[in-house]
């Protein structure tokens, strides 16, 4: 883990990113105050999460065009 006082993360804030993005980084203030900087990652997708859509197509109609497209 990696520690800077307050004064070297404001003045390396960039490079305090950067390290952060692989392991935990501490920030310590004068007053003795200490603050933990980490980088949240993001969750994977399922490749069926996609946005929804509005349509005129009812239940019915989809029905039979799945059946169509199996049966050709």
């Amino acid at each position: 883990m990696k520690v800077f006082t307050y004064s070297e993360a404001r003045q390396n804030l960039s490079k305090l990113l950067n390290i952060a993005r692989k392991e935990e980084v501490e920030i310590r203030r004068k007053d003795g105050t200490i603050f933990s900087l980490v980088s949240k990652q993001e969750k994977e997708k399922s490749p069926f999460d996609v946005p929804g859509m509005k349509t005129k197509a009812t239940t019915r109609d989809i029905l039979r065009d799945v059946r169509e497209s199996r049966a050709g």
